[in-house]
């Protein structure tokens, strides 16, 4: 794994290369899949930092233009990444004409794509062939009374499920495509909400069993209760939990201690966004 992460030039993946290699969010997936109880992506302030936020929604073109102006201005960007403010994986024909026009003029940027999962298995071959060097998964539960709980619904294959169901096409859905990802190369990282009452007492079976599908990393992050959601008044996590969680995952697989929970439009280092420079 050392030797993984020594080439690895993801600020987010590899915490050596955070504070000099920079990455952008093109916010071009504005339809999501599911409805998770943690999110209301109605809500957006240019002062608020949290998944699922962006300023505008971005066409391909605009996407495009937006990244070589940044580009210009931010000689340090090494990614290209897809974050929302929906599931790229429900709009993927807009994500990868994105990606196929930066590719025409840079060869050297890599992409990253974060999606709920729910299609992964599905869209894992394009993904391979658009030419996505890195994804991150959102796994919240491997258990279908907690995902119930969790999550609303999913709109699958044009049709609505709820509860355990949901859950349960959910949960398979993210860990075949993981482990298919995974199986050819591709690096995943698996994002993880710590919900205490939810999911808090099954963080290190998660932990065991993404690291056995061969996710390079694991993200614990605490809850950001988004105004509006169904979580809003949810108990969040204290620091000290939820770095008592991400020792006894770490027995499993690497943990990600740098994270910023990033808007879906960031733009820069993890920890100096400029994404209101661009706005």
């Amino acid at each position: 794994m050392d030797s993984i992460n020594n080439s690895l030039n993801h600020p987010c993946f590899n915490h050596s290369v955070h504070k000099k290699l920079a990455r952008i969010h093109l916010p071009v997936a504005p339809e999501c899949n599911i409805q998770c109880n943690f999110c209301n992506r109605l809500y957006d302030c240019v002062n608020e930092t949290r998944p699922g936020v962006t300023s505008k929604i971005l066409t391909p073109k605009e996407a495009f233009h937006k990244y070589i102006e940044v580009k210009k201005n931010l000689d340090n960007i090494s990614i290209v990444g897809f974050a929302g403010p929906g599931d790229p994986l429900a709009n993927f024909d807009r994500v990868k004409e994105t990606v196929n026009l930066i590719r025409k003029t840079d060869r050297q940027v890599e992409f990253c794509l974060s999606t709920n999962g729910l299609m992964l298995r599905e869209y894992a071959d394009n993904i391979i062939q658009t030419g996505f060097s890195y994804i991150t998964v959102t796994i919240n539960t491997l258990d279908s009374e907690a995902g119930a709980q969790i999550y609303e619904y999913i709109n699958y294959k044009g049709q609505n499920y709820a509860k355990d169901t949901a859950a349960e096409i959910l949960m398979e859905n993210q860990l075949e495509g993981l482990e298919y990802l995974c199986k050819r190369g591709v690096i995943c990282k698996v994002n993880t909400l710590y919900l205490k009452g939810l999911n808090d007492f099954q963080l290190e079976d998660i932990a065991r069993v993404v690291s056995q599908k061969g996710a390079y990393i694991m993200n614990i992050k605490n809850l950001i209760p988004a105004e509006g959601s169904k979580f809003e008044k949810l108990t969040t996590a204290s620091e000290k939990e939820i770095n008592e969680a991400r020792k006894k995952c770490s027995e499993y697989i690497k943990q990600m201690l740098h994270c910023r929970q990033c808007r879906a439009d960031s733009v820069g280092l993890l920890e100096k966004d400029r994404f209101k420079e661009f706005y």
